[in-house]
């Protein structure tokens, strides 16, 4: 197959030297650049030796800025998309020796307070709207889905493990994390969230997100009757011949499991219990409300909702809400990660649901993030081979990194939320 990759804009500077003013706003990127790098210590070098920013620590992680020009250039054109954009076109890149998660790991630490006030202020001039046709209406849903979920399933199958989970596993803290495979952390966050849910023999569960088939796998071994939903075809289609496979093992279980290609705001029935992991994020603020109030509508009268949720405070949430960063251009465009109170708010509002439990766990999508990129690496012969190229595998280091540094941070954080009906004394 042929990858697609959105396209990177040349630098205009490059294009049409005779915008000079334009120009001149890129040069005034690299000062502010350097303000920022004070409050980091992070190191970096330019092609001509010299060094931006003030950390003298040893051993402190360096970046290499490679093009300069095109670079700050980026930066003063859009700040929140130029830094993932230039890394994508080899702009700047990790030195030898520096992890790239290491080394953005000081900026997500200190992320409210990197940019000094002065600058800060001129937030409003720098911040762009997020596009109205990454809006998720029903067409909309779809597209933004298959702009992620339907690059390749051959893709996905060379960095995940064998559950062809992609979401945070859960792994076990007592234990040393180099003892404990993916897979294994991976079942047990699967085995976790039905838990939650009190999935047993005989529930009738729905679950909004199907991924590869794995949750509705590992329920209907429980004896549960599954109907699981799906925006991506090719999802859909590999997790029907997982199903299938997993029915020789266990027989009569691909009985208990219907694969839907299905927006959530189209089902029908009811459910004992209705799971869904890491999908939230996709749903949008604008339609928080119809998605609760939809599972509210279907759940039973005394089931129970389990989510596994991304998230991040509520401060940031609030901050970011409204603007369109690297992640939802070139990633998961129509993506919003809710806060905590944002979901309460929302159930309170519009359904007779409420938050009875939160069990967070964000370090352990670090661990997740951090082997995923190191199996990408190790895959990208056969990943290539598969027509992806150098763009992409420089765009998907910087988004695995990336996440893995805000998780390490504590900047997002990850939770499986159990919601339940409210009760009135």
């Amino acid at each position: 197959m042929t990858a697609s990759v959105p396209t990177l804009d040349q630098p205009i500077c490059l294009r049409r030297p005779a915008l000079r003013p334009w120009c001149l706003r890129a040069r005034l990127a690299r000062p502010i650049l350097a303000a920022v790098l004070d409050r980091a210590p992070v190191r970096v070098t330019m092609p001509d030796g010299t060094t931006l920013g003030g950390s003298r620590e040893v051993g402190a992680p360096t970046l290499r800025i490679v093009h300069p020009t095109a670079l700050f250039e980026r930066l003063a054109h859009h700040p929140k998309i130029g830094i993932g954009e230039g890394y994508m076109a080899g702009d700047w890149e990790a030195a030898p020796g520096t992890d790239l998660a290491d080394a953005l790991l000081p900026f997500a630490q200190r992320i409210t307070t990197l940019v000094p006030s002065g600058l800060a202020r001129m937030k409003r001039v720098v911040d762009r709207r997020i596009p109205s046709t990454t809006r998720n209406t029903l067409l909309g849903s779809r597209k933004n889905i298959e702009a992620h979920y339907d690059l390749s399933n051959d893709l996905f199958e060379a960095f995940l493990d064998d559950t062809l989970s992609y979401s945070s596993a859960l792994f076990d803290r007592s234990r040393p994390l180099a003892v404990q495979s993916l897979e294994e952390a991976q079942h047990a966050k699967i085995e976790a969230i039905l838990d939650t849910a009190q999935v047993r023999a005989g529930s009738r569960v729905l679950e909004i997100g199907t991924g590869w088939g794995s949750l509705a796998i590992a329920a209907a071994r429980r004896g549960a009757t599954v109907t699981t939903i799906t925006l991506s075809h090719e999802q859909a289609a590999l997790a029907r011949e997982r199903i299938t496979a997993a029915d020789v093992e266990h027989p009569g279980l691909a009985a208990r499991v219907e694969v839907r290609l299905q927006d959530y705001r189209e089902v029908s029935g009811q459910f004992d219990a209705i799971v869904s992991v890491e999908m939230i994020e996709a749903v949008g603020e604008e339609y928080w409300p119809t998605y609760f109030r939809t599972i509210d509508e279907l759940l039973a009268p005394d089931g129970i909702v389990a989510i596994q949720s991304i998230l991040m405070s509520h401060d940031r949430y609030l901050a970011t809400r409204n603007s369109y960063g690297w992640i939802q251009k070139h990633i998961f465009p129509g993506g919003l990660i809710p806060s905590t109170q944002a979901i309460e708010e929302t159930t309170r509002r519009h359904t007779s649901l409420q938050v009875t439990s939160t069990s967070r766990f964000g370090s352990d999508y670090a661990e997740t993030l951090r082997r995923w990129r190191r199996t990408f690496v190790e895959q990208w012969p056969s990943i290539a081979a598969a027509g992806f190229d150098e763009t992409f595998r420089r765009k998907w280091e910087f988004y695995l990194a990336y996440c893995e540094a805000g998780f390490a941070a504590g900047y997002i954080d990850v939770a499986q939320i159990r919601l339940e009906r409210e009760v009135i004394a």
